[in-house]
């Protein structure tokens, strides 16, 4: 009799761990990437009244008789299933498209998290708002990111270094129809003569470019080149150093003349052509400068370089890698993880990455408070990798994720819970009156 008591006890118990986790998942519907929970239930021991018979040549076998003695909690598992995805607009709040998690660390001990609102403390480390943790990550040096996980801190004031100009694109028109440059009455050729160039003859036969380039220490240098027709498909090219901050002799291009030829389709002829390269030694310390003119626009045998067709001459020095220093003012982050920092000189540099860990089985971490989890014995180690590149998840900047619990099956366990706690509490109040029937068979 008393069997059937405490299989109801059993039963109740149950079903409060079940409405526990059913009111810790409603209590957290809107709490930002929050994972719900599962209660499941196992038979309890089963007490063998009579053991099986095998069968015998005049007889059947006998199936053995067992009585349970109720349920127990078979396992709380946590569901990591996708969550919804809300923008808020904000560069530090961050998603994960995937079954990635973020790492963050408080000094050794290193923590995941699906919770993606994160901010900049006071030093400029992106940290966890709720303890403090820091987001684990690679920093990058001067653009590069470094190997090395460690706290991603994105300070604003710092700088970026200058950087000296190495290539610079020369691209658009020449003339094709123009007549080859003459000298006329002077004695000398010169297409920088100012006097030459008045000449009618010579009036589409030059053309000038020029660029602003950069030294080491971000001064910037004006890049002046002049372009005259030779001959016929045939053109050449002279650098003007006027007007440039450079040391007395200090200019040098390195590969003598530079007569371009173009084929008859209008592109230039690559095969003969020496790409101009010059070195210039700046006046304010800069180390000395050295710039390759690229005529093909990246594309040998392309129109999208250098061309000569009959028409106008808009021929640029345009596309210059070099850059003054500046200062961080603002920054993103792309669907890598990748920090970007947009600096006062105009330039997009990256600073960090964003790193991120997945599990074998995520669902036997622990849960750690303030949305964490650490690592347990069944959990498998964490794999770092990054965005799209070792880890298969994606970052959605300017968004949280938010609680995957479902009201509507909340609602609906919740009921099933309530309606098992009856039965078993109805177990328990029919085992009590059988035992007040026998307790009055005396009387």
């Amino acid at each position: 009799m008393l069997r059937s008591l405490f299989a109801g006890v059993s039963g109740l118990r149950n079903h409060q761990v079940r409405m526990d986790v059913i009111g810790n998942n409603i209590a957290n519907v809107n709490t930002v990437g929050f994972k719900s929970g599962r209660v499941t239930f196992k038979e309890g021991f089963e007490h063998l009244v009579a053991g099986a018979t095998r069968p015998t040549t005049d007889h059947g076998g006998i199936n053995p008789m067992q009585v349970g003695l109720g349920s127990q909690v078979g396992s709380i598992d946590t569901l990591f299933s996708q969550g919804n995805v809300e923008t808020t607009g904000i560069a530090t709040d961050l998603a994960i498209q995937g079954n990635s998690m973020f790492v963050v660390a408080k000094g050794n001990e290193h923590f995941y998290t699906r919770s993606g609102n994160f901010q900049l403390d006071a030093d400029g480390r992106m940290v966890a708002p709720t303890n403090g943790f820091v987001v684990q990550g690679r920093m990058a040096v001067n653009g590069v990111l470094q190997d090395t996980v460690t706290d991603i801190k994105l300070p604003f004031g710092q700088k970026v270094a200058a950087k000296a100009t190495s290539a610079v694109t020369l691209a658009g028109n020449v003339d094709g129809s123009a007549t080859v440059y003459t000298k006329g009455p002077y004695a000398t050729l010169d297409p920088m003569d100012p006097a030459q160039r008045a000449l009618p003859a010579n009036a589409t036969s030059f053309k000038d470019v020029s660029m602003t380039v950069y030294d080491s220490l971000g001064t910037k240098h004006e890049l002046k080149a002049t372009m005259w027709k030779t001959a016929s498909n045939q053109w050449d090219w002279k650098l003007d150093p006027t007007g440039m901050a450079i040391t007395p002799a200090g200019i040098t291009e390195l590969s003598g003349t530079h007569p371009m030829t173009f084929l008859s389709d209008g592109t230039l002829d690559t095969s003969s052509f020496i790409p101009p390269t010059i070195t210039f030694t700046p006046t304010d310390g800069a180390a000395a400068v050295t710039i390759k003119i690229d005529p093909t626009g990246g594309t040998v045998g392309a129109s999208n370089g250098l061309t000569q067709f009959s028409g106008s001459s808009n021929a640029v020095l345009r596309d210059q890698d070099g850059y003054s220093s500046g200062t961080l003012e603002n920054f993103t982050i792309d669907r890598s993880g990748t920090v970007l920092g947009s600096f006062s000189n105009g330039t997009n540099v990256a600073l960090a990455q964003v790193s991120l860990a997945d599990f074998n089985n995520p669902s036997g971490l622990t849960r750690a408070g303030d949305n964490m989890y650490a690592v347990s014995g069944n959990s498998g180690s964490p794999v770092l990798g990054y965005a799209l590149s070792g880890a298969q998840s994606e970052i959605t900047s300017g968004a949280l994720e938010m609680s995957n619990v479902d009201l509507a099956s909340e609602f609906t366990n919740m009921i099933i819970a309530q309606r098992g706690f009856q039965a078993n509490g109805r177990v328990i109040t029919t085992s009590d009156q059988m035992l007040q029937e026998l307790v009055q068979l005396k009387q």
